[in-house]
This record gives C-alpha cells, sequence and structure tokens, in this order.
C-alpha cells in the first residue's frame, strides 16, 4: 500500500451561506452588574402593603392565643393553690411579675410610638410655618425643639446659646436656620456616623456572604438597627413596634420613589464602581448594596429630623458612602 502525499481535500455538503458576525446578538454588560438584590429584596419584604383581612387574621390569632393561654393559666394557678398553697403562692406571684412585666413593655412601645408621632408632628408644623413666614408659629416650633433636646447633657450648651440668641431672628426662616445651626448640627453629624457605619457592615455582610438569604437577613438587623439608632439620636427612642413602623415608612418612600432600584447609577457615582464590579460580582454587590444603605439612611434623617433639611446641607449618597467604604475593597480592587 502506498503512502499518499499531499493535501486531503474533503468535501462537505452545501448548507448555505454561514452566518455572519454581524447579525450576532450584541453582548450587553448591563445584565453582568450588580443591582443591590439583597437591599432590593429587603425593601419589597419592608414596604409591602398591608392587607386588612390578613391585619384582622393576625388580630384575631393573637387574641384567641392569649385568651386561651389565660384561661391555662388560671387553671394551672388554681389547682395549683388547691394541691398545695405554698407552690400555688409561688405560681401567682411569677405570673404577677410576669403581668407586671409585659405591662411595662405595653408602656415603653405605646411611649416610643408618641415620641415618633411627637416628632412627625413638629416638622410638619415647621414646613408650615417655614412656608407661611410665620414668626409666632416658628417661635412655638422653635421651643418644642428646645423642650425637646434640653435634658440632653450634649446638647446643654447648644440649649443655652439658643435661648440667648433666638431673640435676635426677626423671620421665620432666620429663626429656623438658627436652631438648626445650634442643635441639629452635632445630631446630624452622629446620624451621618450611624448610616456609614451601616453602609460598611452591609456591604462586607453582602461581599464576604456567599449564601443569598444570610445577606438579606444581614441587610435587613443592619438597617432596622440604623433606624432605631437614628430615631433615637433626634429623640425618637422608638421600640421594636415604633422601629418597624419607621422601617416601612421610609421603605414605602423609598420605593414610590423607585430609589431602590436604582443599582447601576450607584456605581456609576462611585470611583471605581463599574471597574469593582467586573473584577468581582460578590464586591460590586455589595458596593450596591452599601450605597443603598446609605440611600435608606438619609430617608430616615429626613423622617427623624424634626426640622427640614435647609440651612444644613442634606448629606449625599456618594459622599456617605465613600467615607464609609473608603480602603475596604481596596485590596480587592487591587
Amino acid at each position: 500500500m502506498t503512502e499518499r502525499k499531499g493535501p486531503v481535500l474533503i468535501e462537505i455538503e452545501d448548507e448555505g451561506p454561514a452566518p455572519s458576525p454581524a447579525e450576532a446578538p450584541p453582548v450587553t454588560e448591563e445584565a453582568d452588574l450588580p443591582s443591590g438584590q439583597a437591599m432590593q429584596t429587603m425593601a419589597a419584604i419592608a414596604a409591602r402593603p398591608r392587607s386588612r383581612l390578613a391585619a384582622w387574621f393576625w388580630r384575631l390569632l393573637g387574641a384567641v392565643f392569649t385568651f386561651g393561654l389565660s384561661l391555662w393559666a388560671w387553671d394551672f394557678v388554681s389547682g395549683l393553690v388547691a394541691r398545695n398553697w405554698i407552690l400555688g403562692t409561688i405560681a401567682v406571684a411569677l405570673l404577677g411579675l410576669f403581668l407586671v412585666v409585659a405591662l411595662a413593655i405595653v408602656i415603653r412601645e405605646w411611649a416610643a410610638l408618641a415620641r415618633l408621632g411627637r416628632l412627625d408632628a413638629i416638622h410638619r408644623a415647621a414646613e408650615a410655618a417655614r412656608n407661611a413666614n410665620d414668626l409666632a408659629a416658628a417661635r412655638r416650633v422653635t421651643e418644642k425643639v428646645e423642650a425637646l433636646y434640653r435634658g440632653r447633657a450634649e446638647l446643654a450648651w447648644a440649649v443655652e446659646r439658643l435661648a440667648e440668641r433666638k431673640g435676635d431672628a426677626f423671620d421665620a426662616d432666620a429663626l429656623f436656620d438658627l436652631t438648626e445651626r445650634s442643635l441639629l448640627q452635632p445630631l446630624d453629624t452622629a446620624a451621618r456616623a450611624e448610616v456609614e457605619a451601616a453602609a460598611r457592615q452591609v456591604a462586607t455582610a453582602t461581599a464576604f456572604i456567599p449564601i443569598a438569604l444570610a445577606d438579606v437577613i444581614a441587610a435587613l438587623t443592619a438597617n432596622l438597627r440604623m433606624i432605631r439608632r437614628i430615631a433615637e439620636i433626634y429623640g425618637g427612642r422608638g421600640g421594636t413596634l415604633g422601629a418597624w413602623r419607621l422601617t416601612r415608612a421610609v421603605f414605602t418612600h423609598l420605593v414610590a420613589t423607585g430609589a431602590v432600584a436604582m443599582g447601576d447609577d450607584l456605581l456609576g457615582s462611585l470611583g471605581g464602581g463599574h471597574l469593582l464590579a467586573k473584577v468581582s460580582r460578590r464586591f460590586g454587590e455589595g458596593l450596591v448594596n452599601g450605597a443603598l444603605t446609605a440611600r435608606v439612611g438619609i430617608a430616615a434623617m429626613e423622617v427623624c429630623r424634626p426640622l427640614p433639611f435647609r440651612a444644613e446641607t442634606r448629606p449625599s449618597v456618594s459622599g456617605t458612602v465613600q467615607r464609609a467604604l473608603r480602603g475596604l475593597f481596596g485590596k480587592a480592587r487591587g
């Protein structure tokens, strides 16, 4: 058998013209960009509209459970007293202590809701007085703000200074500007520190926790703590129910304005955001979730602040995130 030399030709059936590269679908990079899924999921949970039917279901379920628990406790204590007087007395004392603690919790939650309502009332009164340029109404609002912070040691000097200088203001705008600079400026600084800490925590948790549900829980916990601390800084001191009610109000506003869904614009406003997202999607998600947390914190400052931002500049999201995340992802970007 002779060895064949030269090229070997293989005939291929004609299947038509080959596809052109121009017919290929375009490659979109936006689909691979992080969107802050953890924060968007948390916002959807917090801002979910309440159903009256579901609300009545949980109320009636709680009433039935409480009624049944009360009957069981009564039968248990009365039966124990009938069997053994000493053990029955101990059971009655423990049950009484439990009821006292439960009543104290209820009173604390009611007081927390009342404080948040007081902040909201002062905020609305201040806006009305400023819009109408009503000096008398502005003085009444300023007195309420002074009363709100008079008992705080760190603001004692600021309250005294405001009391000395507020008589020099002859219009509502000047009086409110003086009140903002005197009383609210140190509170704004403390609130911004809380926002930066929460943004840093959420960004780190999202970047380093690979489990989807875990980063949602971490983001929800950090945001609830941040909103509660901001309320405490401005004088709200909200309890558990008050903090959740405030959280729902903040996220409902953000979802209604579409602010939570804007993830790509946050990457563009932060230095190296797009580059970091291309290098690592997890770090990009952390960056976006941290920026969205900062946006939530700034919205909480606006809601909890007794006076709207006028004399003092409203904190920017990009500046807050840059201060919070400065150097956090530097090694990853390198």
